[in-house]
């Protein structure tokens, strides 16, 4: 199978690097904050509609005049990158995909998209233009050489890394068959609960750092605006609510890869996770569990490797049905963990039994035979 794949690596610049990258973020933001304001009084005042063609004449037009000289002086490609990031802004804004594009912060992430003719990779080393030497990246893992490097995207975050992502047409091919079958029950006492009766802790990355992150919130609040001390009181914050997100992804991408691995089919209960935060009393904790994020892992490594991955309709009873005859209880409330079946006196765990359920259900709706509303994923 033909994909799109995205290899990211941690490289660190030179000082000389650095002020070249700065330049670079700066211009990119620079014209997608003018082009969005000049597409929307386009509008607003005239009812007029402004494209990318459009906004790609005033980019030329603009870089002439004296007062925006200093667009020159970085590579022009991704500056013109940004200009086609905001068309797709748009498109998926009238397409009801996304809300109105908002302008970008220089007090955020920072990015900047070069395509193949503004860097040279020669499969070991990459250089981007206007630039003397070639990036110090940490390889962490080999690019395969039959892979084509299309773009790159060269980012800073809050925390004051950098990273490049290297987009490549790559393949896969499908994994060797297994026999393996999984339902899986995802919750908060255990990030996830399997079919096998494995319960599986999540990282709760959060909540161990929560007391630290406080602290340094605090701290970073009572300094003075714009002062040196501000800035490293945020940039602490930052590499914490980074290393929060490192620890969390690493825990989803290790699982996610696993059950791809031992399985052949899995079955997952489709959950509407904004919706379930809207209570505040679980909100921080499903948060906290990267519960979306663990989906979106199993979504795209199942097509990749050849996986079936079925998703059982939210409306499912998989926790009030006995597994073992069938019997639906009428209620059971959040603090019942294990209950005993009024029909056939089975005892259940609460979590393994909704698991079992889930994965009988995803067998079901692939045979066509029960009406689960199964959903291919």
């Amino acid at each position: 199978m033909d994909i799109k794949r995205a290899y990211r690596f941690r490289f660190y610049p030179t000082p000389e690097q650095e002020v070249i990258l700065a330049q670079t973020f700066g211009c990119a933001r620079f014209a997608y904050n003018y082009m969005l304001r000049l597409r929307t009084d386009a509008w607003l005042k005239e009812r007029k509609h402004v494209g990318y063609h459009e906004t790609s004449t005033a980019l030329t037009k603009l870089k002439r005049e004296p007062e925006y000289i200093w667009l020159n002086e970085v590579s022009s490609v991704p500056v013109q990158q940004a200009l086609r990031h905001l068309q797709t802004s748009f498109t998926n804004f009238f397409a009801h995909r996304a809300r109105y594009p908002t302008f970008k912060s220089k007090h955020g992430k920072q990015a900047a998209e070069y395509t193949t003719g503004a860097f040279r990779w020669d499969g070991e080393t990459i250089k981007l233009a206007k630039m003397d030497a070639s990036l110090n990246v940490r390889w962490s893992r080999k690019i395969p050489k039959a892979a084509k490097l299309t773009t790159c995207t060269v980012s800073k975050d809050k925390a004051g890394r950098y990273f490049i992502s290297m987009l490549c047409d790559d393949a896969v091919s499908a994994k060797k068959k297994v026999k393996g079958q999984v339902g899986i029950d995802l919750g908060l006492t255990h990030f996830a609960v399997l079919s096998t009766g494995e319960k599986i802790a999540g990282p709760k990355a959060f909540r161990k750092n929560e007391k630290r992150l406080a602290k340094a919130q605090r701290r970073l609040a009572k300094k003075q605006k714009a002062s040196k001390n501000r800035a490293k009181a945020k940039l602490k914050v930052a590499r914490l609510h980074a290393k929060i997100a490192n620890a969390r992804n690493d825990f989803l991408h290790k699982l996610s890869t696993r059950l791809i691995n031992e399985n052949q089919v899995i079955a997952i209960e489709t959950l509407a996770v904004s919706n379930m935060q809207k209570n505040h009393c679980l909100a921080k904790s499903i948060g906290d569990s990267g519960w979306s994020e663990f989906v979106r892992q199993l979504e795209y490594k199942a097509l990749w490797y050849g996986r079936t991955l079925v998703g059982i309709d939210r409306w499912y009873p998989s926790t009030k049905r006995c597994h073992e005859c069938g019997h639906i209880a009428l209620k059971m409330g959040l603090e019942i963990r294990e209950w005993t079946c009024p029909e056939c006196g089975a005892r259940h765990d609460r979590d393994v039994n909704a698991a079992k359920n889930v994965l009988t259900a995803g067998l079901a709706g692939l045979a066509c035979g029960e009406n689960v509303s199964p959903v291919l994923l």
